[in-house]
């Protein structure tokens, strides 16, 4: 019987065929040209969305307003969190619908008052300028703000018109935020899920950072606009400026935008001023800039020592920027949406992914 041939061939298990390099480069420039749409599609999604956003950003910090009232009623009364959120909801509006029912009629004849004034104010300061020769170089740089003027007016009711009137939008976040304050534990589970189970605990810590100083920032700035607002009010009321209340709710509720705020409220209540005498209207400007001086040395690091202290400029640049992105919500909503990226910012890109360690804002 012959035997086997030692240099037999052993038999086939099957033909592999090498991948040859055009098969590999083929398939990593399908990879990249598939992530490059994703990111691409993402950016474009993301922009034409932006309103959408910034609205689900209001229900946000409107539910964080919610929680911390509902929490502080829990632990005054005992109660559950369902009726302390009840409760929470219930008094906030009865607050705001007892003050207009209480002021709204003197409130609607000051702004009446200061929409028939600014015009005769205008002439009134056009004249003073006349009269030291310096009418026409005011009536060019007058010309030049107004049309400023006119175009962020422009656009900003182009954004309200977007909104369906503000009125949808403004239901919307209210319901929503009411949702999200009812039980917020499901949406930051529903959150986390999202993301890979190693990034889930620096998440998790970004997202107390972030709520923490949100609630710092609303605790401080609503001390900060009463405080402002009372001011304005008492010394507009010593100075003799007529409708000094609604100067002051107006002074009040431009507080929230950082920086530019206070300016903006002083520019009706000097053209006021200028009616009675050009020494009230610069008795005013100085009143303002006091004030301002309070807001920014006293007001402000109170308000950054509760929430997060963010750079000032890096706080007024970002108000410029939200508000050419996303318009004039974006403008009410910058100081909020500033700390929460700050935040962020801190924990999860420089602290988590370059590993430096830094104290972030919010972790006390």
């Amino acid at each position: 019987m012959d035997e086997p041939a030692k240099n037999a061939t052993p038999p086939s298990r099957g033909i592999e065929m090498p991948q040859t390099p055009s098969s590999i480069g083929f398939g990593q420039v399908a990879i990249s040209t598939v992530i490059v749409v994703t990111i691409i599609g993402v950016f474009w999604l993301a922009i034409e969305l932006n309103r959408f956003f910034m609205l689900v950003f209001a229900a946000i910090v409107l539910g964080a307003v919610f929680q911390a009232i509902a929490g502080w009623i829990a632990r005054i009364t005992g109660m559950s969190r369902t009726f302390s959120l009840i409760l929470a909801v219930i008094g906030l509006f009865a607050v705001f619908i007892g003050s207009f029912v209480l002021f709204g009629t003197q409130l609607a004849n000051e702004f009446d008052t200061i929409e028939q004034t600014v015009p005769a104010a205008l002439q009134r300061i056009q004249g003073f300028l006349d009269n030291y020769g310096l009418g026409d170089q005011a009536r060019d740089l007058a010309k030049v703000g107004a049309e400023d003027i006119s175009r962020i007016l422009t656009q900003a009711g182009g954004y309200a018109l977007a909104a369906s009137s503000g009125l949808a939008d403004f239901v919307l976040v209210i319901v929503g935020a009411i949702f999200m304050a009812g039980n917020p534990d499901v949406y930051r589970r529903g959150l986390l899920l999202l993301l890979p189970a190693k990034a889930e605990p620096v998440m998790a810590q970004a997202l107390d950072n972030a709520g923490a100083g949100l609630r710092g920032w609303m605790m401080g700035q609503a001390i900060s606009s009463l405080v402002i607002g009372a001011l304005t009010w008492g010394g507009l009321s010593l100075l003799g400026v007529p409708a000094s209340g609604g100067l002051a709710i107006i002074a009040g509720l431009l507080d929230i935008i950082p920086m530019v705020g206070p300016v903006l409220s002083g520019i009706p209540a000097v053209l006021l001023a200028f009616t009675i005498s050009p020494v009230a209207a610069l008795w005013t400007l100085v009143l303002f800039l006091v004030i301002q001086q309070l807001q920014g040395n006293v007001l402000q690091p109170m308000i950054q020592r509760h929430a997060v202290d963010v750079p000032p400029a890096l706080l007024l640049f970002a108000v410029l920027a939200a508000g050419l992105l996303f318009g004039f919500l974006g403008v009410l909503l910058a100081s909020p949406l500033t700390i929460v990226c700050y935040v962020f910012v801190q924990r999860i890109y420089v602290q988590a992914i370059l590993g430096k360690e830094i104290k972030v804002a919010g972790a006390d």
